[in-house]
Protein backbone atom coordinates (compact mmCIF):
# COMPACT_ATOMS: atom_id res chain seq x y z
CA UNK A 1 0.00 0.00 0.00
CA UNK A 2 1.18 3.12 -1.22
CA UNK A 3 2.12 5.78 1.62
CA UNK A 4 0.46 8.84 2.69
CA UNK A 5 3.13 12.19 3.17
CA UNK A 6 1.82 14.11 6.34
CA UNK A 7 4.32 17.40 7.43
CA UNK A 8 3.95 18.06 10.84
CA UNK A 9 5.18 21.39 12.38
CA UNK A 10 7.71 21.11 8.85
CA UNK A 11 8.42 17.00 10.01
CA UNK A 12 7.87 14.89 6.78
CA UNK A 13 6.17 11.71 8.07
CA UNK A 14 4.85 8.71 6.17
CA UNK A 15 1.66 7.28 7.33
CA UNK A 16 -1.33 4.72 6.32
CA UNK A 17 -4.70 5.96 4.38
CA UNK A 18 -7.12 6.79 7.18
CA UNK A 19 -4.58 6.80 10.39
CA UNK A 20 -5.29 9.16 12.67
CA UNK A 21 -3.69 12.19 12.75
CA UNK A 22 -2.82 12.12 16.41
CA UNK A 23 -1.74 8.85 15.83
CA UNK A 24 1.33 9.41 13.05
CA UNK A 25 2.28 12.55 15.36
CA UNK A 26 2.86 10.01 18.61
CA UNK A 27 4.54 7.21 16.24
CA UNK A 28 7.14 10.67 15.03
CA UNK A 29 7.55 11.96 18.54
CA UNK A 30 5.46 14.75 17.75
CA UNK A 31 3.65 15.43 20.76
CA UNK A 32 -0.02 16.81 20.84
CA UNK A 33 -1.32 17.54 24.45
CA UNK A 34 -4.88 15.62 24.98
CA UNK A 35 -6.79 13.60 28.02
CA UNK A 36 -9.61 11.82 26.41
CA UNK A 37 -7.05 9.18 23.78
CA UNK A 38 -6.01 5.87 24.83
CA UNK A 39 -4.44 3.63 22.27
CA UNK A 40 -6.62 0.73 23.50
CA UNK A 41 -9.96 2.72 23.21
CA UNK A 42 -11.34 4.39 19.82
CA UNK A 43 -11.30 8.26 19.43
CA UNK A 44 -13.77 10.39 22.25
CA UNK A 45 -13.15 13.47 20.89
CA UNK A 46 -14.20 15.07 24.11
CA UNK A 47 -11.42 17.31 25.42
CA UNK A 48 -10.68 18.93 22.16
CA UNK A 49 -6.68 19.51 23.78
CA UNK A 50 -5.56 17.48 20.35
CA UNK A 51 -6.45 20.46 18.10
CA UNK A 52 -4.39 21.28 14.71
CA UNK A 53 -4.20 23.25 11.75
CA UNK A 54 -4.76 21.11 8.91
CA UNK A 55 -4.04 22.96 5.41
CA UNK A 56 -5.07 21.12 1.90
CA UNK A 57 -5.37 21.96 -1.49
CA UNK A 58 -4.45 25.66 -0.06
CA UNK A 59 -7.61 25.52 2.42
CA UNK A 60 -6.86 25.36 6.25
CA UNK A 61 -9.19 23.95 8.92
CA UNK A 62 -8.78 23.43 12.33
CA UNK A 63 -9.53 19.31 13.31
CA UNK A 64 -9.47 17.40 16.45
CA UNK A 65 -6.23 15.01 15.58
CA UNK A 66 -7.41 12.15 17.51
CA UNK A 67 -10.80 11.38 15.65
CA UNK A 68 -9.24 13.17 12.03
CA UNK A 69 -7.94 10.32 9.38
CA UNK A 70 -5.52 11.78 7.14
CA UNK A 71 -6.60 10.25 3.43
CA UNK A 72 -4.08 12.18 1.07
CA UNK A 73 -0.97 14.36 1.78
CA UNK A 74 -1.66 16.98 3.65
CA UNK A 75 0.39 19.62 5.68
CA UNK A 76 -0.38 20.15 9.57
CA UNK A 77 0.39 22.55 12.76
CA UNK A 78 0.30 22.03 16.36
CA UNK A 79 1.38 24.82 17.73
CA UNK A 80 -0.18 27.65 15.51
CA UNK A 81 -1.25 31.40 17.78
CA UNK A 82 -4.61 30.36 17.03
CA UNK A 83 -4.21 27.23 18.23
CA UNK A 84 -2.65 28.10 21.44
CA UNK A 85 -5.41 30.50 22.42
CA UNK A 86 -8.04 27.88 21.61
CA UNK A 87 -6.04 25.35 24.06
CA UNK A 88 -5.54 27.90 26.59
CA UNK A 89 -9.58 28.22 26.09
CA UNK A 90 -10.12 24.60 26.72
CA UNK A 91 -7.50 24.25 29.56
CA UNK A 92 -9.63 28.16 31.27
CA UNK A 93 -12.98 25.91 31.22
CA UNK A 94 -11.42 22.52 32.26
CA UNK A 95 -9.64 24.39 35.23
CA UNK A 96 -12.87 26.02 36.22
CA UNK A 97 -14.59 22.74 36.02
CA UNK A 98 -12.08 20.93 37.84
CA UNK A 99 -9.79 23.12 39.86
CA UNK A 100 -8.14 20.42 42.35
CA UNK A 101 -6.95 18.42 39.02
CA UNK A 102 -3.21 18.27 39.27
CA UNK A 103 -3.45 16.79 35.39
CA UNK A 104 -5.19 19.59 34.21
CA UNK A 105 -3.03 21.91 36.81
CA UNK A 106 0.00 20.44 34.89
CA UNK A 107 -1.54 20.96 31.27
CA UNK A 108 -2.52 24.63 32.32
CA UNK A 109 0.99 25.40 33.74
CA UNK A 110 2.76 23.78 30.31
CA UNK A 111 0.30 25.67 27.69
CA UNK A 112 -1.33 28.14 29.12
CA UNK A 113 -4.21 29.37 30.46
CA UNK A 114 -6.51 32.23 30.20
CA UNK A 115 -8.69 34.27 32.74
CA UNK A 116 -11.14 31.26 34.72
CA UNK A 117 -12.89 33.79 36.96
CA UNK A 118 -16.28 34.40 34.51
CA UNK A 119 -16.05 30.66 34.55
CA UNK A 120 -17.86 28.72 37.79
CA UNK A 121 -16.32 25.99 39.42
CA UNK A 122 -17.59 22.95 40.57
CA UNK A 123 -14.82 21.67 43.53
CA UNK A 124 -14.10 18.77 44.98
CA UNK A 125 -14.67 16.92 41.95
CA UNK A 126 -11.99 15.94 38.95
CA UNK A 127 -14.40 14.38 36.16
CA UNK A 128 -14.08 16.02 32.54
CA UNK A 129 -16.61 13.37 31.46
CA UNK A 130 -13.94 12.48 29.05
CA UNK A 131 -16.10 8.80 28.58
CA UNK A 132 -13.01 6.62 28.36
CA UNK A 133 -13.95 4.98 31.72
CA UNK A 134 -17.30 4.27 29.99
CA UNK A 135 -15.91 2.79 26.92
CA UNK A 136 -13.61 0.90 28.63
CA UNK A 137 -16.39 -0.84 30.83
CA UNK A 138 -18.38 -1.13 27.27
CA UNK A 139 -15.42 -3.02 25.70
CA UNK A 140 -15.17 -5.31 28.26
CA UNK A 141 -18.58 -6.21 28.02
CA UNK A 142 -19.61 -5.33 31.48
CA UNK A 143 -21.82 -1.75 30.86
CA UNK A 144 -21.88 -1.40 34.73
CA UNK A 145 -21.15 2.62 34.24
CA UNK A 146 -22.49 4.88 32.10
CA UNK A 147 -23.22 8.34 32.03
CA UNK A 148 -26.39 9.82 33.81
CA UNK A 149 -28.11 12.89 33.50
CA UNK A 150 -27.99 16.00 31.59
CA UNK A 151 -26.43 19.94 31.46
CA UNK A 152 -25.00 20.52 34.53
CA UNK A 153 -26.09 17.21 36.33
CA UNK A 154 -24.63 15.17 34.50
CA UNK A 155 -21.80 12.78 35.38
CA UNK A 156 -20.33 8.83 35.40
CA UNK A 157 -22.25 6.68 37.71
CA UNK A 158 -23.59 3.17 38.30
CA UNK A 159 -27.09 2.91 37.62
CA UNK A 160 -29.50 4.61 40.52
CA UNK A 161 -25.64 5.40 42.06
CA UNK A 162 -26.13 1.96 43.66
CA UNK A 163 -23.31 -0.76 44.04
CA UNK A 164 -23.60 -2.87 40.14
CA UNK A 165 -24.33 -6.23 39.88
CA UNK A 166 -22.50 -5.73 36.35
CA UNK A 167 -18.95 -4.50 37.89
CA UNK A 168 -16.58 -7.25 38.31
CA UNK A 169 -13.91 -4.86 39.89
CA UNK A 170 -11.57 -5.27 37.79
CA UNK A 171 -10.69 -1.12 37.98
CA UNK A 172 -10.17 -0.88 33.92
CA UNK A 173 -12.54 2.27 34.25
CA UNK A 174 -9.76 3.91 37.14
CA UNK A 175 -6.49 2.75 35.25
CA UNK A 176 -7.83 4.93 32.40
CA UNK A 177 -8.97 7.62 33.48
CA UNK A 178 -6.47 10.50 32.56
CA UNK A 179 -7.54 12.76 35.71
CA UNK A 180 -7.15 9.80 38.35
CA UNK A 181 -10.57 10.50 39.59
CA UNK A 182 -12.20 7.10 40.39
CA UNK A 183 -10.74 6.06 43.52
CA UNK A 184 -9.44 2.22 44.06
CA UNK A 185 -9.31 1.48 47.64
CA UNK A 186 -7.66 -1.77 48.79
CA UNK A 187 -6.82 -2.77 52.62
CA UNK A 188 -6.99 -6.45 53.83
CA UNK A 189 -7.77 -8.38 50.98
CA UNK A 190 -10.85 -5.87 49.63
CA UNK A 191 -11.04 -3.84 46.70
CA UNK A 192 -13.25 -1.26 47.16
CA UNK A 193 -14.40 0.55 43.96
CA UNK A 194 -17.69 2.29 42.77
CA UNK A 195 -19.24 1.78 46.21
CA UNK A 196 -18.67 -1.83 46.19
CA UNK A 197 -16.30 -3.88 47.88
CA UNK A 198 -14.83 -7.12 46.36
CA UNK A 199 -12.91 -9.98 48.04
CA UNK A 200 -9.39 -10.55 46.37
CA UNK A 201 -7.51 -13.44 45.28
CA UNK A 202 -3.70 -13.74 45.66
CA UNK A 203 -1.20 -14.95 43.19
CA UNK A 204 -0.06 -18.34 43.69
CA UNK A 205 3.42 -17.59 43.33
CA UNK A 206 4.17 -14.61 45.36
CA UNK A 207 1.26 -14.24 47.26
CA UNK A 208 0.43 -11.02 46.48
CA UNK A 209 -3.77 -10.21 46.07
CA UNK A 210 -4.10 -8.87 42.32
CA UNK A 211 -6.96 -9.88 40.94
CA UNK A 212 -11.28 -9.82 42.52
CA UNK A 213 -12.70 -13.42 42.32
CA UNK A 214 -15.42 -11.92 39.92
CA UNK A 215 -12.70 -11.24 37.70
CA UNK A 216 -11.16 -14.21 37.63
CA UNK A 217 -14.60 -16.27 37.34
CA UNK A 218 -15.03 -13.41 34.44
CA UNK A 219 -11.70 -14.43 32.16
CA UNK A 220 -12.82 -18.26 33.12
CA UNK A 221 -15.56 -17.87 31.36
CA UNK A 222 -13.66 -15.98 28.50
CA UNK A 223 -11.55 -18.76 28.00
CA UNK A 224 -14.61 -21.01 27.76
CA UNK A 225 -15.07 -21.94 31.00
CA UNK A 226 -12.30 -24.45 30.75
CA UNK A 227 -12.17 -27.16 32.93
CA UNK A 228 -10.87 -26.74 36.42
CA UNK A 229 -9.56 -22.73 38.00
CA UNK A 230 -7.31 -20.62 36.15
CA UNK A 231 -3.98 -20.59 37.52
CA UNK A 232 -3.84 -17.67 40.04
CA UNK A 233 -0.81 -15.44 38.76
CA UNK A 234 -0.21 -12.17 38.76
CA UNK A 235 1.30 -10.26 35.69
CA UNK A 236 4.60 -9.71 37.54
CA UNK A 237 4.99 -13.51 38.12
CA UNK A 238 3.92 -14.15 34.21
CA UNK A 239 6.96 -11.52 33.15
CA UNK A 240 9.15 -13.18 35.76
CA UNK A 241 8.00 -16.70 34.17
CA UNK A 242 7.76 -15.64 30.57
CA UNK A 243 11.73 -14.43 30.69
CA UNK A 244 12.99 -17.72 32.80
CA UNK A 245 11.61 -19.66 30.27
CA UNK A 246 13.25 -17.83 27.20
CA UNK A 247 16.29 -17.85 29.02
CA UNK A 248 15.85 -21.54 29.48
CA UNK A 249 15.02 -21.97 25.58
CA UNK A 250 18.55 -19.81 24.61
CA UNK A 251 20.96 -21.82 26.77
CA UNK A 252 19.62 -25.07 24.92
CA UNK A 253 21.29 -23.87 21.96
Amino acid sequence: MDKISVIINGKKCLADKGEFLLDIAERNGIVIPHLCHHEALRGQAACRLCIAEVRENGRKRIVTSCIFPVMRDLEAETDTEEIREMRKTLLSLLSAEVPESQTIASLAEEYGKGDVSRFSKDFGNECILCGLCVEACSELGCNAIATVNRGITKKISTPYDEPSAACIGCGSCAYVCPTGCIRIDERNGIRTIWNKEFELIRCDRCGRYYITKEENEYLRQRNGGVQGELQCICKNCRQAETAKKIMETSLEF
